[in-house]
């Protein structure tokens, strides 16, 4: 149910993402006492199972001749903006007094692609429930005011179509909410197509995280994989669909298996948030603004200098 209420949300109103809307159902059946002991199996299976099939699948929808058409210069800028605010991010946490899950989910959704991202590095790198949901307000925050503000800043700046599209690809948190820019400023096919190259670095980033994280946690001293499994599957899409053996009437579909997958995965997640928790965790918003002016600052300088 909460998986159809979702999609049918992003129907309606296609900047809210299927993903993002699902957390909020979950949350909210959560806190309405809505989730019995026997559902729980199942919904941590969906939360873990069905997310690392989503993430795999979501690495058929990226076209690398597509991303190279783009040039060096915009795949710079995203490789820049997103690995200072990934690293910075936990620092600027750790000041603020944040939580370290926290600060490593909110510096992965802003700087990657936003609630997948934080699910994926959730899963791969440790972190509770109610770390995550700090992070995914953050994404459904900032990205949401994204939609307005960064046609606004850009017009204000007088800045190119190209220059507008490569800055909303490397800036905004959501495939949704880029999506939602894109087709209000013309620019759909360049911004989602720059997007998707941030999508990419989920990866080797998941995967950076997940070693350290074993290496530090409970684990320590045992060998971690080179990548975590459902990380190498992502890659692993990329590469089929680069070969063009993946016919275009799959491809075409895919984005909307995909986001059904995400949608439930999310939704299992969301179950397990504590709303009152939540409100509580005014640093970690304070935070995400940090991240999100990081990751736009940076990438309209590099758009300024390079584009």
């Amino acid at each position: 149910m909460g998986t159809g209420v979702a999609m049918g949300v992003n129907a309606v109103v296609p900047a809210f993402s299927a993903a993002v809307v699902a957390v909020v159902a979950g949350a909210g059946l959560a806190a309405a006492g809505g989730v019995g002991a026997a559902s729980r199996a199942g919904l941590h299976f969906v939360s873990r199972r069905v997310l690392r099939v989503a993430i795999v699948l979501l690495g058929l929808q990226i076209s690398v001749p597509q991303l190279l058409a783009t040039g060096w210069r915009a795949m710079a800028v995203v490789v820049v903006a997103t690995g200072v605010t990934f690293v910075l991010t936990p620092l600027i946490g750790r000041r603020l007094g944040v939580s370290p899950g926290t600060s490593l989910l909110v510096g992965t959704g802003v700087s990657i692609c936003g609630a997948a991202a934080i699910a994926a590095m959730r899963d791969s790198a440790g972190g509770d429930d109610d770390e995550a949901a700090s992070a995914l307000s953050v994404v459904v925050l900032y990205g949401s005011a994204a939609i307005v503000v960064v046609p606004l800043v850009a017009s204000w700046l007088g800045l190119s179509r190209e220059q507008l599209a490569i800055w909303t690809g490397a800036a905004v948190h959501e495939v949704a909410q880029v999506a939602a820019i894109g087709a209000a400023t013309g620019v759909l096919a360049v911004a989602v197509t720059v997007k998707l190259g941030r999508v990419i670095l989920l990866a080797p980033l998941v995967a950076l995280a997940a070693r350290r994280s074993v290496r530090s946690g409970p684990r320590a001293g045992r060998r971690p994989p080179v990548v975590p499994l459902f990380v190498a599957g992502f890659l692993a899409m990329v590469l089929v669909r680069a070969t063009g053996v993946v016919p275009d009437d799959v491809t075409r579909e895919l984005p909307s298996v995909t986001n059904m997958l995400m949608a439930a995965a999310l939704f299992g997640l969301g179950t397990g948030i504590d709303v009152r928790r939540l409100l509580q965790g005014g640093r970690a918003v304070l935070l995400g603004g940090i991240a999100t002016a990081l990751v736009g600052g940076v990438s309209l300088a590099g758009v300024a200098l390079l584009i």
